[in-house]
């Protein structure tokens, strides 16, 4: 079975507090589901449209995982509080058998 990968680009961080919450309550989260998390940062380099900003990668065992951690009550409790705080592209893939 295929392992999965959240990975989350902010372009932009509105409110760092608002964020820091939302980090806290999300790392709960993806732990109890199963998540580890490979790397988390700001990017060591950008390229073509990339934005040297935060950056987050989270493996999971199966998309299965993935997704049900990311539906998960708790994960959509941290989202609520993430609210309007960044803009970010977050992305769900599969990996490679």
């Amino acid at each position: 079975m295929a392992k999965a990968y959240w990975v989350s680009a902010y372009r932009k961080i509105n409110k760092p507090d608002q964020v820091a919450e939302y980090s806290k309550l999300a790392t709960v989260a993806i732990k109890e589901g199963g998540g580890r998390p490979l790397a988390r940062g700001v990017a060591s380099m950008a390229h073509g449209a990339g934005i040297a900003e935060r950056t987050v990668l989270i493996e999971f065992d199966s998309l299965d995982q993935a997704l049900a951690t990311f539906n998960g009550d708790k994960y959509q409790e941290a989202l609520r509080v993430l609210g309007d705080a960044c803009e970010r592209d977050f992305r769900v893939v599969e990996g490679l058998e």
